[in-house]
């Protein structure tokens, strides 16, 4: 039987996203489905009220809107859906984006972050973004886990190494490797950056998700694990050693697998997540098992991070026809690492 959401938990910050998305709609619709759930996180819409209520208007949706400010949202939730009012103007239309709306969109998302750091909320859930947009108004990081280790230095003063985590009920994939060009893999993938990655992984899946000794199963880079050298010593010269890095601190880790077989059904039952080399290598098998259920979760963080695994698909947007199930996946998922996380700070764990 589920439990009421505590009362004492802060509500999650939800950001926009790209307004000519369909991040308007999925926040609607998110709160119609959810808001009269005992046990499901209230939310805080960061965002334009402006154009949200005009989405609303535009979509038939009955929600009721209140700026909150900051009184407390998480008793606004259940009758209305609470936002903290942005000072950005929306330029784009549903399916027309404009590069114009990326600075609001930004400060939507490091206000999540400021609210967290006033303990006006208990995490961060982005909505997707255009990063074709971004990069066009000069914005110089890759997407937005590396936008959040610039935030976790500059509103916690803490220097974090943030690792991409794509959860699913069926299973976990973490990309070692993630926006970059394919060719440039081979000479990112240092035993450094796994050795690295591994420990944020292994740390955070026990002490956010409660996972007491994780197990971590290493893909290969190369086609049959390089076939003893034959098609590559990626294996051999860098993922091996890092495993054996990795073993010698007390982490459980097995590999390097070939990526073709490891996601099948009964070879997930010998791991916790799967640490694969390159970003396709990980996001393709949980996208085509899970789309609608997989959560992108940023580890290594001193917050916690969710979104939903898709993009913003401008070419439904303004249609009504977006599914907002990925999103819920993520508002539930944060709420449930942030009742995790208030349940061990209560206890001093």
């Amino acid at each position: 039987m589920a439990r009421p959401y505590p009362a004492n938990i802060l509500p999650l910050a939800l950001s926009q996203g790209d307004p000519a998305g369909i991040g308007p709609e999925l926040t609607l619709k998110a709160w119609l489905k959810t808001h009269e759930n005992p046990d499901f996180p209230p939310f805080l819409a960061v965002t334009n009220v402006g154009q949200l209520a005009a989405t609303a208007r535009g979509l038939d949706l009955n929600v009721p809107i209140k700026i909150v400010g900051d009184a407390d949202a998480a008793s606004v939730f259940r009758h209305a859906l609470p936002v903290f009012a942005l000072d950005h103007a929306a330029f784009g239309k549903p399916g027309f984006p404009d590069v114009r709306d990326a600075a609001g969109t930004i400060a939507s998302i490091e206000t999540c972050v400021q609210l967290i750091r006033a303990k006006k909320a208990s995490a961060v859930v982005t909505n997707p973004i255009a990063k074709e947009l971004f990069y066009r108004a000069h914005f110089r990081y890759p997407g937005h886990t590396e936008f959040l280790e610039e935030l976790a230095e500059r509103h916690f003063g803490t220097r974090a190494r943030a690792v991409m985590l794509i959860w699913s009920p069926k299973f976990s994939v973490v990309p070692a490797t993630v926006h970059i060009p394919l060719s440039r893999v081979p000479s990112m993938l240092t035993r450094a950056l796994l050795v690295e990655t591994g420990l944020v992984v292994a740390h955070d899946l026990a002490s956010r998700f409660g996972i007491r000794k994780p197990r971590l199963a290493f893909t290969s880079l190369n086609p049959h694990a390089g076939e003893g050298g034959a098609m590559g010593r990626e294996e051999i010269d860098v993922i091996a050693p890092a495993l054996a890095d990795l073993a010698a601190a007390g982490i459980a880790v097995s590999g390097p697998y070939p990526a073709d077989s490891l996601f099948r059904p009964d070879a997930r039952k010998n791991y916790d997540v799967v640490i694969a080399m390159y970003h396709d290598q990980a996001l393709v098998p949980v996208k085509t098992v899970a789309f609608d259920t997989a959560v992108n979760v940023t580890l290594g963080l001193p917050l916690i991070r969710t979104s939903p695994d898709h993009g913003t698909a401008f070419d439904i947007a303004g249609k009504g026809v977006a599914d907002p199930a990925s999103l819920i996946a993520a508002l539930r998922l944060a709420g449930k690492l942030a009742r995790r996380a208030g349940a061990a700070k209560h206890t001093g764990h």
